[in-house]
């Protein structure tokens, strides 16, 4: 049966249609409580703003654009991501067949998604910006490869698109479409697909698509830059050739991860032929051998240049996101019959697809096992109810988007502010129609929170002319946690106009 389905893409994409259906029913399934990107999203959703801070605005366009029509519920955060990731797979399994011209090893690599644990795992576990990421990357290998294969006015402006998507899902993105050109440059015929005239619309496309978020970028360069330049911080390390060779190690450490596993199950699966096959190639496995490496030498230049030494593996991303294609076109040029490694692969899939969503409920159900908690373990819901016992806020004042983002979706109606994200729009503190919710974090595992308020409230609050009373703090224990260990809120009340 399982063979069967594999044979398409269609087929495949039914099999993958049912496996993002049950993340969905999962997800819901656990605590309503957010990881940290969903509540950023959450919290962001209230506004359409040309950027956001450190990320660029495509995932956060989608969100307010959904939560716009559905209003805001776990389902609104859960649902449009899992679509996003399908489309992702089911864009990559039609790039695939254009290289690979097998419906049946179209659909192989297609599912074969599913072995890169960035991908797989890591993007359903929290990651939002990352999965505008993959899908805008799998999308540009489609129309890049479509392309190459029929340079027709339908690909360029497909291409365009995916361009101006990936260039406002994530900045790393920009190496790729110069990485593409990079590696057709010693195909004359190749070649001229980047002189066609038609290439002027697909750059036409990107820039209308780009333009909204590029003039805010140009005022705010440094905000935008801060959170990616603090997460490549080199630490301590002077610089020279040590930090250098950090950096670098780092880097290979980062591609290893990245491929191991992926690597690993073809080899497996394939066994001598995989070997056999990693001498064979032809001008589709040259052009992504190019454009795989042009991808990583700019990494690596971006890495000695910014003295990082940290380098994180879904950075990688868009760059060896074709790795499955990759190996499946150079066995396929190797002339070798892979129906036995095929018949080995194919129940290994639907496997990986079960770990992944049995990690995803473990991580959370299992929890208190381990003494390490998730945040879908934190107790949100306990806490919105605890804390408006007495009535119910008309404005919420957030330390952070995480906080700020939980509140959101335990008061739907409610507007969320925190203190450092001024936005037109925003209601004013002391302009709020009745009393206002204070929240910020607590210590994990304290058995009550420090029932002070942080600095940077009191001074925002007192120039807003709102004075806190009621100032306490709460402990309830997680979700699935061992008896004891709590997480911890601060919270107070006040009313405008009340010094």
């Amino acid at each position: 049966m399982l063979e069967r389905a594999t044979r398409t893409i269609k087929t495949a994409g039914l099999l993958l249609a049912a496996y993002f259906a049950l993340n969905i029913v999962l997800r819901i399934a656990l605590p309503h409580s957010l990881e940290l990107d969903e509540a950023e999203q959450s919290f962001f959703s209230q506004y359409l703003l040309a950027g956001y801070g450190p990320q660029p605005p495509f995932y956060n366009w989608m969100q307010y654009a959904v939560v716009s029509l559905t209003g805001m519920s776990i389902g609104a955060l859960i649902v449009p991501k899992n679509i996003l990731l399908f489309l992702s797979y089911l864009f990559y399994g039609l790039a695939g067949r254009r290289v690979l011209k097998d419906q049946t090893l179209a659909a192989i690599a297609m599912l074969a998604l599913i072995t890169l644990p960035q991908v797989s795992y890591m993007a359903q576990q929290d990651l939002t910006h990352t999965t505008a990421l993959l899908f805008a990357s799998a999308l540009f290998l489609y129309a890049f490869f479509r392309t190459l294969d029929r340079p027709e006015m339908g690909s360029y402006l497909l291409l365009g698109l995916a361009t101006g998507i990936g260039l406002i899902s994530k900045y790393n993105f920009a190496l790729m479409p110069v990485a593409a050109l990079i590696a057709i440059l010693p195909d004359s015929e190749w070649r001229r697909r980047a002189l066609d005239w038609r290439l002027l619309a697909a750059i036409a496309v990107a820039l209308v698509i780009v333009l909204p978020h590029a003039i805010w970028l140009r005022n705010n360069l440094a905000f935008a830059s801060s959170d990616t330049l603090v997460k490549m911080a080199a630490g301590n390390e002077p610089a020279g050739m040590v930090r250098a060779g950090k950096g670098l190690l780092a880097f290979l450490v980062a591609i290893i991860a990245f491929a191991a596993l992926p690597v690993a199950i073809f080899a497996g699966t394939f066994r001598r032929d995989f070997i056999r096959a990693l001498s064979a190639g032809n001008r589709w496995t040259g052009m992504m051998e190019r454009m795989m490496l042009a991808s990583l030498a700019g990494i690596a230049l971006i890495v000695l240049f910014t003295g990082s030494t940290t380098v994180r593996e879904r950075w990688l991303d868009p760059f060896l996101l074709v790795l499955p294609i990759y190996l499946l076109a150079k066995m396929q040029a190797a002339g070798i019959d892979l129906s036995a490694g095929l018949r080995r692969l194919r129940p290994l899939l639907p496997v990986l697809m079960a770990c992944v969503l049995i990690a995803l409920g473990l991580r959370v159900v299992g929890a208190g096992l381990i003494g390490t908690y998730a945040r879908p373990n934190v107790p949100m819901a306990g806490f919105s109810r605890e804390m408006t016992r007495q009535g119910q806020p008309a404005l919420v004042i957030a330390s952070d988007t995480y906080v700020g983002g939980n509140m959101r979706l335990q008061f739907p109606d409610v507007p969320v502010v925190i203190p450092d994200f001024p936005v037109p729009g925003i209601p004013a503190y002391d302009e709020a129609k009745g009393p206002v919710l204070i929240v910020w974090r607590g210590k994990k595992t304290a058995t009550a929170a420090d029932a002070v308020m942080p600095d940077r409230f009191t001074s925002a609050l007192t120039a807003a002319g709102i004075a806190p009373r009621e100032i306490g703090s709460l402990s309830l224990p997680y979700y699935f946690g061992r008896q004891g260990d709590n997480f911890a809120l601060g919270y107070a009340w006040a009313r405008p106009g009340m010094r």
